[in-house]
């Protein structure tokens, strides 16, 4: 009978062994497929024009160099538009997690009357893609005059985002609530709860809102187009789009660019993936 249940558990460890094994491989294949256009883009990007559709496919360049890189800084501005587009990236993050935060925690911790009929209504507003309102907010901003400024991408940012809002108000929920009533009977009031409480225990969830935030801004391309109108004042984003848009586009110099627009974002999530996913994991425990 021992010799029995030694066999049986002997193939159940080589099933589990064999069924990592398959996994391992199956995510090996599937993260070349991904790295496969990043490490093109790498390459292309020192290049000559001539090889980059050279066939057949010519993966490494015969000679590496920055030329391409010096052609970049000097066919656009590249410095201006890098400086815009840290403007935007900065203020969103700041304004979008701080409005977020206070708005989320309103909504979980605070009891008032019509609070989840206004929850439901703010959700409500995240069906609606941009397409739909981006005419009545450039009329808007127009009357206002705020059209070839910073300030719609900026300052509406300190208004909170559903999506933000909904993330941060479940993690909140998932806090302890003895947290909150111990506070109370301690005599402090709610903003000094949600400060001294609240906010130190939400450095996850904190980290996932800036990271989209971040991924959201500096991706941007419609916002930017439609309420700067003012050259001076494009992004890297409108940039791309400038040179690509030409009957001859340069992709010599378009290749640094991707690259340089997609190092911060690699950066930025493997220095954050840890908070990002604990983060995502806890906002939806509570409901």
């Amino acid at each position: 009978m021992t010799v029995a249940i030694t066999a049986e558990n002997k193939q159940k460890i080589l099933a589990d062994k064999l069924g990592f094994a398959i996994l391992f491989l199956f995510l090996m294949l599937l993260s070349f497929l991904f790295l496969v256009p990043l490490f093109w883009l790498l390459t292309c990007s020192f290049k000559q024009p001539a090889e980059l559709f050279a066939v057949p496919v010519q993966w490494l360049p015969k000679k590496f160099g920055f030329e391409n890189y010096i052609r970049m800084f000097n066919y656009f501005p590249f410095l201006r538009y890098l400086k815009n587009t840290l403007i935007i990236v900065f203020c969103n993050i700041i304004g979008s997690t701080a409005s977020s935060a206070v708005v989320a925690y309103g909504f979980s911790r605070l009891r008032w009357k019509g609070r989840d009929t206004v929850f439901v209504l703010v959700l409500v507003t995240m069906i609606l893609p941009f397409q739909a309102v981006m005419v009545p907010l450039f009329m808007l901003f127009q009357q206002i005059g705020w059209i070839g400024t910073f300030l719609p991408l900026t300052l509406t940012c300190f208004f909170g985002n559903p999506f933000y809002i909904f993330l941060m108000r479940q993690f909140f929920l998932s806090l302890p609530e003895e947290l909150n009533e111990a506070a109370r009977i301690d005599g402090s009031g709610e903003f000094r709860t949600f400060f001294q409480i609240a906010i130190p225990l939400s450095s996850p969830v904190l980290a996932t809102v800036a990271i989209f935030s971040f991924l959201r801004s500096w991706n941007d391309f419609i916002g930017p187009l439609i309420f700067l109108a003012n050259d001076k004042l494009y992004t890297l984003a409108i940039g791309a789009q400038l040179i690509r848009s030409r009957l001859q586009p340069n992709w010599e110099i378009l290749m640094p660019l991707g690259v340089i627009m997609v190092i911060p974002v690699l950066i930025i999530f493997f220095l954050m993936q840890k908070y990002f996913i604990e983060g995502i994991s806890m906002s939806g425990i509570k409901g």
